[in-house]
């Protein structure tokens, strides 16, 4: 007899857990909802979000689904500062127009016919990066801070700088921080052999699908009715498993990044969004207006807040005239200034600043971001500012710092790699020692994409950029 089937991400008693811990942290008043869950005998929010799932009675199940709906009726005092909708994420930008939205003007001067070839090296780059970035965070991905750093320590690679391996590791060291068990068989250096599936390289794949499908002026909808065509079900995770089961059922977009989704704050909508900043070279806000229409599928307030910065900042660091300081401060432009996000990234650049030991800025942004989980997109944002502040926009730099900062580790590494590989301009300016174990192929379950090279990736991206 087979084992029964059970989904996590999808059932409410998997969801309230968390969803408690996220309307806290929305400054709702969730004592009474707290207790009542509690004393009927059920359980808070595990570190990891599909944590060993096990059966409920039915009438929990119907609870937790009930809690949940009573949760999202609670009003959020932070919702004045932390707005979803595009039009209100503009107006709290009213007074503070900078780099984001004037650079708009000249959207054109991103894409002039003499560096077409300049700035197919850079996305050809910033491929790369993302995929080296990402590959390195993979094998500690959901490892405690101290058990990345005691596995560097210990096998010679501290501070970080080079891929994780499981030679010269002690074996009691091992059995106590066992590496992420779908990643280790081909992420550790002794096992690389090409870019293996990853969905923050899925997701901008189906990003330049989007654009090459339906042109700058795509819709929410357009997003979800690609997934529904060409995702998976089963390579979608926490927010976008959510997302993707309220459209199963009828629920359509907006509503499906906030009904019974407690993962909408994560990171993400901030892992799609690479694409639209590559697309969008010199004009940082035309990038997050269409990161927005990607991420709202799936997230709210700050977790859009990740998209819209990351694609600002990406598509800053693609007009090659700012260095990595300019990127961050472009992705500033189109977040509400008083947002958690804004000043979780004001955090990672000070806590860079203020500390000469990369070790030191970490350990005071765990301090202060430690009540979050670890794929929150607080923390994270606060991290890689951090790291790309910190490095100065080197490329190793901050893909090493990034990870060694633990958390959401192989996303951090992605989205530092691939701003700094933009900035790097060249493939050819990224050691072979980091591109060389990918021998130009990535895998994925993206219909079409399979074996395809981080080149042609790169002259498929040139021409969304191109595009009119």
């Amino acid at each position: 007899m087979t084992g029964a089937l059970r989904l996590t991400w999808v059932q409410p008693e998997d969801l309230i857990g968390h969803e408690l811990r996220q309307a806290e942290e929305d400054g709702r008043d969730v004592a009474a909802v707290r207790d009542r869950w509690l004393r009927a005998g059920g359980t808070p929010a595990p570190e990891r979000a599909g944590a060993s799932p096990r059966p409920v009675a039915p009438e929990m199940r119907a609870l937790a689904g009930q809690l949940l709906d009573e949760l999202a009726r609670l009003p959020s005092p932070l919702a004045g500062d932390e707005p979803t909708s595009l039009s209100l994420i503009r107006a709290s930008r009213a007074g503070t127009r900078g780099t984001g939205e004037a650079s708009d003007e000249n959207r054109a001067s991103g894409r002039r016919p003499g560096r077409n070839r300049a700035l197919e090296d850079a996305l050809h780059a910033a491929w790369l990066g993302r995929a080296v970035g990402c590959l390195l965070g993979k094998p500690v991905e959901k490892l405690p801070l101290h058990a990345i750093r005691d596995i560097a320590r210990t096998t010679g690679n501290w501070p970080l700088t080079t891929w994780f391996t499981a030679k010269g590791l002690p074996e009691e060291l091992a059995a106590a921080h066992p590496w992420n068990r779908r990643s280790a068989p081909n992420s550790l250096a002794e096992n690389i052999d090409g870019m293996p599936e990853d969905d923050d390289l899925n997701y901008p794949l189906l990003g330049l699908l989007l654009l090459r499908r339906h042109g700058r002026d795509f819709t929410t909808t357009d997003v979800a009715r690609l997934w529904l065509d060409e995702l998976p079900a089963a390579r979608t995770f926490t927010a976008e498993r959510v997302a993707y089961r309220n459209l199963l059922c009828g629920i359509e977009p907006p509503h499906t990044a906030c009904h019974r989704n407690p993962f909408r704050e994560w990171i993400g909508a901030a892992i799609r969004a690479d694409v639209h900043g590559w697309t969008n070279p010199g004009a940082p806000a035309a990038a997050a207006a269409q990161a927005y229409r990607d991420a709202a599928l799936t997230h709210t307030a700050n977790g859009v807040y990740g998209a819209m910065f990351t694609a600002a900042a990406v598509a800053a660091a693609a007009a090659g005239s700012v260095d990595v300081h300019g990127a961050i401060a472009a992705g500033l432009t189109v977040v509400p200034p008083r947002s958690r996000y804004a000043a979780a990234v004001r955090s990672g650049v000070e806590a860079a600043r203020t500390h000469a030991d990369f070790a030191d800025a970490v350990d005071s942004i765990h301090r202060r971001y430690g009540a979050y989980h670890w794929v929150h997109v607080l923390p994270n944002a606060a991290l890689l500012a951090a790291a790309l502040t910190h490095a100065d926009g080197d490329f190793t730099g901050s893909i090493c710092r990034a990870v060694s900062g633990g958390l959401d580790t192989d996303s951090n590494g992605a989205t530092a790699g691939s701003l700094t590989g933009l900035l790097a301009g060249h493939p050819d300016a990224l050691p072979d020692r980091w591109t060389a174990p990918l021998k130009n192929r990535l895998a994925t379950s993206v219909a079409g994409f399979d074996g395809v090279g981080f080149d042609t990736l790169a002259r498929l991206t040139l021409k969304e950029a191109l595009r009119p």
